[in-house]
Formats: structure tokens, C-alpha cells, sequence
């Protein structure tokens, strides 16, 4: 067929709606993240603690079981808000290990190599972008912290009655809440510093030093100035605070986010320093990502 003679078609297939197209980047990502095989096993040994607290909620209603191994029913541990926080601090520690691991590889490349505005001619926005690039990290810590959280609510309440859940229905929304809340600054984060910072060992290390180090140091401004505000700049004591206030058990604190009663702070100065972390960091993606860049 002569040149001259073929003519533009124009895409005449089905479109994607416009609210879900940023998602093209999610399921991009994925596919990316699926060859790792030290991702695949990470991610199949974060179900392992779920099972066992699983376990343990079975045994405690399996007096036949506790027979068979000689264990009695008072030796093992009370299921209670104390245990949904544990296993929530629990499963948060490998939420945040990997996202040491994956979280500063996700925008950083984009900006190495001026992909960004390549991305933003596309038919979706800068919010859109970073959106995309967040729903990975919100479906993965997802499935580590509330799903099967609330599938462990489920079963204690299967196997306890409506009683129990009836009396403890309001650790339903505050462990949906709490790892949101977690979920959240853990992708804000991450984001932040692969913009910021391009090269993924060193964003890896300084999300480790963001949470380490500051707490070091804010511990050392309450031994020195003898206070307890120095507290505001440890993320994990603020995560903590505010997690023991919607459990509505402040002795229950949750392991790797305990709270010193020595210490404590108001929850809603918990909270605005949360929201003020939270804020910083949309305010540092929002000076890096965008369609141009001006180099002086």
C-alpha cells in the first residue's frame, strides 16, 4: 500500500475513567516488585506473626488442645486491647522495614532521569502522581496491619460471642484508625525522602535515622533540659500516644511504640505534631514534583 494512501485512526478501544488512571503507575510498580524475590519471601513472612496470633486465639477456646499439651488456659495471654495493640506494633516494624526497602526507590529514579514531566503529560496530575506512587505502599502495609487485624477481631469475636464484641466493639475502628494513621506517615515519608534524596541507600538510611536517630536525640533534650517535649520529635512516641488513646487503654502500650508514663503528653499535642510531620511532608513533595525544574 502506497504511503499516501494510510490514513491516522484514531484509538476507537474503551477508556479507562479518569479517576482510576493513576493507578496505571500502582500496577506498573507491582510488576516491578514482583521479581524481587527477597520481597516475595518478606511479604510471606509477615503472615507468619498473624497466624501465631491466630493460633493463640484458637487455643484459648480449645480446651481439649490446651489438655493435649499440658498448658493451662491461665498461663496464656488475655486477649484484649493490649493484644490488638502488640500484634498492630508488631506487624507495624516490618511495615516500616519494608518500606526502608522499597519507599525510596519509588520517585527518585522519575527524577534521576526527568521522567517526571514525561508522566505529567499524561492525562493526570501531580497529586495524581504521587497518589499512584502511595497506593503500593498503602495495599502492601494494608495487607500486613488492619486486614488481618480486624480477621483476628473476627475470630475472637466468633469463638467469644457477641458479648465480647459487643463490649469491645470500638477496637474495630481504633485498629482500622491506628493503621491508617501508621500506613500514612510511612508512605509520606518515603516519598519525601526518595524525592529529595536520589540515591536509595542513602534515603533507606535516613528513614532509619529519622526514626532512630531523632529519638536518640530527643531523649537526650529531656535528660538534659530535664522536660518531656523533647518526646514530640520521636515519631514512634508519638505514633504511640496516639495509638494507646483510641485504644482507650493508655497501659497498654503497643511493643516498639511504648509509651513512659514518666512522659506522657497530651494526646492532642500528639496529634498536631503528627499532622504537622504529615503536612511537612506534602509541602517537600510538593517543591519537587512538578513538571519543570529550574537549575541555577
Amino acid at each position: 500500500m502506497a504511503v499516501y494512501k494510510k490514513t491516522y485512526r484514531g484509538y476507537s478501544g474503551p477508556l479507562t475513567p479518569e479517576w482510576s488512571r493513576f493507578l496505571v503507575l500502582t500496577r506498573y510498580t507491582w510488576e516491578d516488585m514482583r521479581r524481587s524475590r527477597f520481597l516475595t519471601l518478606f511479604l510471606l513472612g509477615t503472615m507468619i506473626p498473624p497466624l501465631v496470633f491466630a493460633l493463640i486465639i484458637y487455643l484459648r477456646h480449645n480446651l481439649s488442645a490446651l489438655e493435649l499439651m499440658g498448658v493451662k488456659p491461665s498461663n496464656l495471654i488475655v486477649v484484649n486491647a493490649a493484644f490488638f495493640l502488640n500484634f498492630l506494633g508488631t506487624q507495624s516494624m516490618f511495615a516500616f522495614f519494608l518500606n526502608a526497602f522499597i519507599g525510596p526507590g519509588l520517585v527518585s529514579p522519575d527524577l534521576a532521569n526527568n521522567a517526571v514531566p514525561l508522566y505529567l503529560s499524561r492525562p493526570f496530575s501531580r497529586h495524581e502522581y504521587i497518589l499512584g506512587r502511595m497506593s503500593i505502599l498503602l495495599l502492601l502495609f494494608s495487607l500486613m496491619t488492619w486486614i488481618p487485624g480486624l480477621f483476628l477481631l473476627g475470630l475472637q469475636s466468633y469463638l467469644e460471642g457477641w458479648e465480647w464484641f459487643s463490649a469491645n466493639v470500638h477496637l474495630t475502628w481504633a485498629l482500622a484508625i491506628a493503621s491508617l494513621l501508621w500506613i500514612l506517615m510511612l508512605a509520606l515519608l518515603s516519598l519525601s525522602v526518595s524525592a529529595w534524596v536520589k540515591w536509595k541507600p542513602i534515603a533507606g538510611g535516613l528513614l532509619f535515622g529519622i526514626f532512630f536517630v531523632a529519638a536518640g536525640f530527643g531523649a537526650a533534650i529531656n535528660a538534659v533540659l530535664r522536660t518531656k517535649w523533647g518526646s514530640l520529635i520521636n515519631i514512634s512516641y508519638v505514633i504511640g500516644a496516639i495509638w494507646t488513646s483510641l485504644f482507650g487503654d493508655p497501659k497498654a502500650g503497643a511493643i516498639f511504640f511504648r509509651v513512659d508514663d514518666q512522659q506522657e503528653l497530651p494526646v492532642a499535642v500528639c496529634w498536631l505534631a503528627y499532622a504537622a510531620t504529615c503536612v511537612l511532608c506534602l509541602w517537600l513533595l510538593n517543591k519537587k514534583i512538578r513538571g519543570v525544574e529550574v537549575v541555577k
